[in-house]
């Protein structure tokens, strides 16, 4: 097997919120005719592409400029993200045959209903927001850290998003090789063994890092809701172990998910994502296990920002669960962007499956943890599923630093759009209020008290967590003692 790629010790995740590969990285490589400093072809944007508005006008992909009002919180509101929305984003109806073939035509169309019903609900819209600033696409020179990363290493462009919906479903699949048939939020914890799981089982160490509250993804699954406490911390603890040599062989980590946070979730700040990516970066690269380890930057989904490219229809079913809607989970979801990051890889790779092979998704992830350390699958999908070895193409590691001098954009505006919380903050406060918390009564059935800002579901998210990391140590004791 290829000795670079068996040389890697350490997996770092880094999966961030709800944007498309068009979105972020169309014109990456746009300057070089679609082609990257190694000559290989990248699937970019031509700067033609169109979708149809309303009134069946063409709506040109556009150059997102930094002079733009509210330019770095583009589209400017929330697109539509779930499966009907994704469907009319895909296919221009909210239902398909699975013998349909998307044309992408629908974003402009669905992200105009979506700013209608969101208004109606007094969801944040800024100022100036209209439907066609789905069709806006970030330049490489607004992202510098993000494609001077891609530029550096290597992108991915045919990595799909596991499931052609929402967040909940899809970081499932990135965790656990399926959503167990769900495909939509309203389900937050699964059932199923997770990546998490097995890597306790073949002896391997693992972490899941929440960024200032304690991770979401703790409470998703029963075999890590259940693990000790050393799998768990901060941002601030997974720049201190990189730096100090001693991450974990599997760290999964979690942006902030306040509305002023980093997860680059529309319509948040999405400068303040770049500094993340750039912070993990530079504690993985200073750190002394640098030349063992495979940093990878992903998406969960495409949050209904636009791409080009239509999902293909040859994704491996995860299990024989009846898919809600429905879906046979047959077809991936919505390209997303995926950067590759290790000094075994060549600056300029375009990395893709080979045209014979399952394309890169999610489970892709959870493959090459599996290939690394000899672990079975968890389901259909990543025991089909193609991995990461390829990427790894010299022979020696390099030492050049790619994000040299690179400045990391702010951009200059806190967030315009109020202080109510994000959705992901209210799915993970109501998952903590169902922790077994015993009050002076003995009572573990607390209801969750009326939040309102986003400061108090982070407030109430920490309280609750440290109350029950505190019983579970009690108890502990207790046990011990007997």
């Amino acid at each position: 097997m290829n000795a670079a790629f068996m040389s890697i010790k350490h997996i770092v995740v880094l999966m961030l919120e709800n944007r498309s590969f068009d979105h972020m990285l169309g014109y990456l490589y746009a300057d070089q005719g679609n082609r990257s400093s190694s000559g290989q072809a990248f699937e970019g944007l031509s700067g033609d592409e169109t979708n149809p508005d309303s009134a069946g006008n063409g709506v040109i992909v556009f150059k997102i400029a930094p002079t733009d009002q509210s330019a770095y919180f583009m589209p400017g509101a929330d697109p539509g993200e779930g499966y009907v929305a994704t469907n009319m984003q895909l296919f221009g109806a909210a239902t398909v045959s699975s013998t349909q073939e998307p044309g992408n035509s629908g974003f402009v169309r669905d992200f105009a209903q979506t700013l209608q019903w969101e208004t109606r609900k007094g969801w944040s819209i800024l100022p100036g927001t209209v439907a066609r600033n789905i069709m806006g696409v970030f330049t490489p020179d607004m992202l510098p850290v993000l494609s001077g990363l891609a530029r550096g290493y290597a992108v991915c462009d045919h990595w799909y998003a596991s499931a052609p919906t929402e967040t909940l479903p899809n970081r499932a699949f990135a965790c656990a090789a399926t959503s167990q048939g769900h495909m939509d939020d309203a389900t937050k914890t699964y059932t199923c063994p997770s990546i998490f799981g097995r890597l306790t089982e073949a002896g391997q160490s693992w972490a899941i890092y929440g960024y200032d509250t304690p991770p979401l993804t703790r409470h998703n699954f029963p075999d890590v809701t259940n693990a000790p406490e050393s799998h768990f911390g901060l941002f601030s603890e997974f720049k201190a172990a990189a730096l100090a040599g001693t991450l974990p062989a599997y760290s999964f980590l979690e942006p902030s998910w306040s509305p002023t946070g980093n997860s680059q979730h529309p319509n948040y700040d999405v400068a303040l994502g770049e500094q993340l990516i750039y912070d993990v970066y530079q504690a993985v690269s200073k750190g002394p296990n640098w030349n063992q380890t495979l940093l990878i930057v992903t998406y969960d989904e495409h949050g209904g920002c636009y791409d080009h490219v239509p999902p293909p229809a040859t994704a491996v079913p995860p299990d024989t669960l009846a898919g809600e809607f429905g879906f046979d989970f047959k077809r991936f979801g919505v390209r997303v962007p995926t950067v590759l990051i290790s000094p075994w890889i060549e600056a300029g790779t375009v990395f893709r499956a080979p045209d014979t092979a399952a394309p890169l998704d999610h489970t892709s992830i959870l493959k090459t943890a599996e290939t690394l350390w000899g672990m079975p699958a968890l389901t259909a999908r990543d025991a089909a599923a193609s991995d990461l070895r390829g990427a790894f193409t010299l022979t020696e590691p390099r030492t050049d630093d790619p994000l040299a001098g690179v400045t990391v954009p702010t951009s200059g505006t806190p967030f315009p759009g109020g202080d109510a919380p994000s959705h992901l903050q209210m799915i993970q406060a109501e998952l903590v209020s169902q922790l077994p918390v015993a009050d002076e009564l003995g009572d573990t059935h607390a209801q969750m008290p009326a939040l309102k800002t986003s400061q108090d579901y982070t407030q109430y998210i920490q309280t609750r967590t440290a109350a029950w990391k505190a019983q579970r140590q009690r108890d502990s004791t207790e046990t011990a003692k007997h």
